[in-house]
């Protein structure tokens, strides 16, 4: 029997709660534990996200997805974005903080699902500009034991505005990306590019993929628009001792979009599961 239990507060570092769902078997102890990261402009009740993580549960994983604290979601709403205001003030220093949170919160003598779960198998999954993230703290936090990266990026400088928009940006303080879903004018204020200078060096996804030590699956599809096929090649070649898995024909949301309403997931997602959960089981 599957427990799903949605909308969990957590208290973040940076004054605004993560709120996490947990998916688990309900009648089997020791758990291998998976904490899945969403994407640039996503959270986690996008798509199929759920049938993901009842997937997981299924095949024997405790299942913990979250939205980072200020990826403009609430705690009153927390699909889409009402709080473009956290939004503007959100950065890479931020969901490494709130992926830490959760990791803090799982592994605490205090945790309430503990019986289910096994603290030495903690295995995380990062979806496209989470890709970065989680590496980056696979790299640095022996907690996690097998990182898996969804069409995951490999740098973050190369993603800024570039000439014109860059000093536009520079000058006026705040620089705005469109949606494409939901048409709202998406703010970053300058701090998100001067956060990453300031932390350069920490925030170097070649850097971190090169120390990674633990198992390290990454995945993607042949036909991302989003994040070039390139990417993945590049960390694997910075990580040898990785596992590249490529979809042939997979977009970068492996074919889900949003709103899901089927009850099944589409096929290219389906495979990508099965691989992270044989990779995940070894």
């Amino acid at each position: 029997m599957i427990t799903v239990e949605k909308n969990i507060l957590l208290k973040g570092k940076h004054n605004k709660p993560i709120l996490t769902d947990v998916f688990y078997n309900d009648k089997k102890d020791k758990q291998p534990i998976v904490i899945f990261c969403h994407g640039y402009k996503g959270f986690k009740d996008w798509g199929a996200w759920d049938l993901v993580a009842n997937a997981f549960a299924e095949a024997g994983f405790f299942f913990i997805k979250f939205n980072f604290s200020h990826n403009g979601g609430t705690v009153e709403q927390p699909i889409d974005f009402p709080d473009l205001e956290a939004f503007s003030a959100n950065n890479y220093l931020i969901e490494l903080d709130d992926l830490e949170s959760v990791l803090d919160w799982v592994t605490s003598k205090d945790f309430e699902y503990q019986k289910y779960i096994k603290l030495n198998n903690i295995i995380t999954i990062g979806h496209s500009r989470a890709g970065g993230i989680t590496t980056i703290k696979a790299s640095e936090d022996s907690r996690i034991s097998k990182l898996i990266t969804w069409a995951g990026v490999s740098d973050y400088e190369s993603r800024f505005p570039k000439g014109i928009e860059f000093q536009e940006w520079k000058n006026d303080g705040v620089f705005y990306i469109e949606n494409g879903r939901t048409k709202q004018k998406m703010p970053h204020l300058f701090q998100f590019y001067t956060t990453f200078v300031e932390n350069k060096e920490r925030l170097t996804i070649s850097k971190a993929t090169r120390n990674i030590k633990i198992p390290y699956l990454i995945i993607h599809g042949t036909e991302d628009p989003t994040v070039n096929l390139a990417e993945a090649e590049d960390l694997h070649r910075w990580n040898p001792n990785s596992e590249l898995y490529l979809v042939s024909g997979a977009d970068h949301v492996f074919s889900a979009k949003h709103p899901w309403i089927k009850e099944y997931m589409p096929n290219d997602l389906s495979v990508i599961i099965d691989k992270s959960v044989e990779f995940a089981i070894l």
